[in-house]
C-alpha cells in the first residue's frame, strides 16, 4: 500500500509546490513508484508544474523520472457524491500500484485539505522563517515571548491525529519545514528556530530546515524541472548555490526518514 506524503499548511506562498515537486520527483529518481495529487482545484501549481515538465520533455526529447499526476475524478451526477468521495477514489485508483502518493493542500482551509490531513502518514508543512508564518501554528505573547496555545492549522492537525487513532491507524509523522532560510545567523532566525523547537515538543512535530532563498528556484518552474534534473537538462557545471540547494534537498530527504528508502543521489 502506498504511503501518502501530505504537504499542507493554511498560508500561501511557503514553497508548498516546490517541496511537493522535489519530494515526488527526488523519490521517482530513487526507483519509487510515485503519484500526485492537488488539491488547489483553483489554481493547481503543483499540477501545472508537472505538466510544464512534460511539455518540456517532449520539446526536448528527454525522458525525466516523473510523478504519475493525476487530477480529481469527475464527479458522479447520479450519486451526488462529493469531494471527500472524489478524494478517496483518486487515492484507491493508486494506492495498490504505487510506493507513494504525494499530494499538495491548497493554502487555505478547505474541506478536501481536512481530509486529506487525516489521510496523512508523512505531514510537511512548510514555513517561511517568519513569525507571520509562526502564527499559523501558535499564538505568542508579544511581550514575552511566551507561547500562548495552538492556533488554528494545529488545531486542525490535531482533529486529523484523533480520527487516525480512532480508526487505528498509525499517527502521523509531522514534520515544520523552515523555507526560505537566511544564510545569516540573524537575530530573528534564531528566536524562529527557538519558538519552533519549543512548540515542537509541546504538539509533537519535528522541525527540518528545507531551502534558502535562490533564484534557481523562480528558474525552474517553466521547464518543469528539479535541482536533481539539471545535468540531464544540459548543465554540466553546476554552480556553488545549486550544489548547496542540492545538498538541502538530500538532507530534507533524509531528515522524513521515509521506511525502507536510500537516499542515493
Amino acid at each position: 500500500m502506498a504511503r501518502i506524503i501530505v504537504v499542507g499548511n493554511e498560508k500561501g506562498g511557503s514553497g508548498k509546490s516546490t517541496t511537493c515537486m522535489h519530494v515526488a520527483t527526488a523519490l521517482a529518481r530513487l526507483g519509487q513508484r510515485v503519484g500526485a495529487l492537488d488539491l488547489d482545484l483553483r489554481q493547481k501549481s503543483f499540477g501545472r508544474y508537472i505538466e510544464n515538465r512534460r511539455a518540456y520533455m517532449a520539446q526536448a526529447g528527454l525522458d525525466l523520472p516523473t510523478p504519475d499526476y493525476r487530477d480529481l475524478p469527475d464527479p458522479d451526477p447520479s450519486s451526488g457524491e462529493n469531494q471527500d468521495h472524489r478524494l478517496t477514489r483518486a487515492i484507491e485508483a493508486m494506492h495498490a500500484e504505487k510506493d507513494y502518493i504525494v499530494i499538495d493542500c491548497p493554502g487555505s482551509h478547505t474541506r478536501l485539505s481536512q481530509v486529506a490531513h487525516t489521510l496523512a502518514d508523512t505531514l510537511i508543512t512548510p514555513l517561511n522563517d517568519s513569525f507571520v508564518d509562526f502564527d499559523l501554528l501558535a499564538r505568542m505573547d508579544g511581550l514575552t515571548g511566551k507561547i500562548k496555545g495552538p492556533s488554528i492549522y494545529s488545531e486542525m492537525v490535531w482533529g486529523a491525529r484523533q480520527m487516525r487513532a480512532q480508526a487505528g491507524l498509525q499517527p502521523i509523522d509531522w514534520i515544520v519545514v523552515r523555507n526560505r532560510l537566511g544564510a545569516q545567523q540573524m537575530h530573528n532566525k534564531k528566536k524562529v528556530g527557538a519558538a519552533l523547537e519549543e512548540l515542537s515538543r509541546r504538539i509533537g512535530f519535528r522541525v527540518l530546515n528545507g531551502f534558502s532563498e535562490r533564484v534557481i528556484f523562480r528558474e525552474l518552474f517553466p521547464r518543469g524541472i528539479t535541482l536533481l534534473d539539471l545535468k540531464d537538462t544540459g548543465v554540466d557545471q553546476l554552480s556553488l548555490s545549486n550544489i548547496a540547494a542540492r545538498q538541502e534537498l538530500r538532507d530534507l530527504m533524509a531528515g522524513l526518514r521515509l521506511p525502507s528508502l536510500q537516499i542515493g543521489f
